[in-house]
């Protein structure tokens, strides 16, 4: 690992308050987070790595009483804040002051938007990108633990002293492949789903109620709003208050007599003893419900099987992606490959276009289908011996 620049270690509000307003004037915002997650309702926030053009900061996130003031500082002005990989980077903004950071870029997504593998960690993108190591010995970490050793603080701080050089390099291929809108899109879609998740209820994402009636799911839903505030009130993982199958189970079976929620195989062994009540009484809200309260069906999941023609537009798209330098994985899905495929055939019946028929998938995944179902596109034997063999060739 190549020697650390000098950074300012953040341990009091005053000193995060200066950071932020010198933050104003910043170009760009690379920031990282390190948190601990284990049987905790939500991710324990321990330590805020930034970087900008001109300085490095570590902020103790334990020892600082007021982080609000580092979200807002994202979130106005017009810098770039750039990230990797930041699910939970936007979780903790968001979840904080309600709002996005500014022109937020995730030099992940744009990798593979420039045909760089998708999902890429950051260690393999500054190697391949930057051309430079880094020490991953410390990625086991108890974040939450005081004091930190030297070794962890430099480890945290590698995360973000790579960020604006990535960035730089990436905007550049990405400017030159005409794709700067197509980085806006996706991070604005990925956004949007994020913010879904804190905005709303996520009862219809326990696993095994995908052909529950309208009862059932009332009963899931129920359980579920019990569940996360029982969660949220213990600081603990959600599954371990009340695990999905039991959920499923429960709701299956329809009834909030006790008797017959301890004769469910293992019930007692898994959830509280002090639970069983308030599980009965949830259960026994949604029976009491009128119908029309009753939540909506599950919308079943559109898929289609096309055989060997789904096989061969998905190896189709996989040679096109490769051919204009970009991840396949970033573009679709094979079940979506097929979908747009059989919507295009009249043999899928959607309410709206499917993701591959829209913005910038449109124009490179919409061609392609419509040549290969009118058979004006073959895919042929280039080379037998290289490591990408296939190519495409047009009648």
């Amino acid at each position: 690992m190549s020697e650390l620049p000098e950074f300012e270690f953040i341990t009091t509000d005053s000193a995060l308050e200066s950071l932020c307003k010198r933050l104003e004037s910043a170009k760009y915002i690379g920031f990282d987070t390190e948190f601990v997650s284990e049987n905790r309702y939500r991710p324990e926030l321990c330590l805020l790595q930034v970087a900008t053009e001109s300085e490095y900061a570590i902020v103790d996130t334990m020892e600082v009483s007021n982080v609000d003031l580092f979200w807002k500082a994202l979130c106005t002005g017009d810098h770039v804040t750039i990230v990797h990989a930041a699910r939970e980077e936007f979780l903790f903004c968001y979840r904080a002051i309600g709002q996005r950071p500014v022109n937020f870029f995730d030099v992940q997504l744009a990798a593979g938007l420039i045909g760089m593998d998708y999902p890429s960690s950051y260690g393999n993108l500054v190697s391949r990108v930057i051309g430079e190591s880094l020490d991953k010995g410390e990625t086991r970490t108890d974040w939450a633990r005081r004091p930190l050793s030297d070794r962890q603080m430099a480890y945290a701080l590698q995360d973000v002293t790579h960020l604006i050089p990535l960035y730089n390099k990436i905007l550049k291929k990405l400017t030159k492949l005409g794709r700067c809108d197509w980085i806006r899109d996706e991070m604005n879609s990925w956004q949007g789903e994020l913010e879904k998740t804190i905005d709303e209820p996520q009862w219809r994402r326990v696993s095994g109620i995908a052909n529950m009636n309208r009862k059932s799911l009332a009963i899931v839903r129920e359980l579920w709003i019990w569940r996360d505030g029982e969660a949220e009130r213990k600081n603990r993982a959600p599954r371990r208050v009340l695990a999905d199958d039991l959920i499923a189970e429960l709701a299956k079976r329809g009834s909030s007599d006790i008797e017959r929620l301890r004769a469910i195989r293992g019930f007692e062994n898994r959830v509280a003893r002090n639970a069983i009540q308030p599980i009965s009484d949830a259960i026994e809200k949604a029976l009491s419900l009128n119908k029309d309260d009753y939540p909506k069906k599950l919308p079943r999941s559109k898929t289609t099987n096309l055989g060997l023609l789904g096989q061969f537009i998905n190896i189709a798209l996989k040679v096109v992606c490769r051919e204009q330098n970009i991840a396949s994985s970033i573009v679709g899905t094979s079940d979506e490959v097929r979908n747009l495929a059989a919507w295009r055939m009249g043999v899928l019946d959607l309410k709206t276009p499917p993701k591959l028929a829209t913005g910038w998938r449109a124009g490179l995944v919409g061609q392609l289908v419509e040549k290969i179902l009118d058979g004006s596109i073959a895919i042929s034997v280039n080379d037998p011996l290289s490591d990408h063999p296939l190519t495409l060739r047009e009648d």
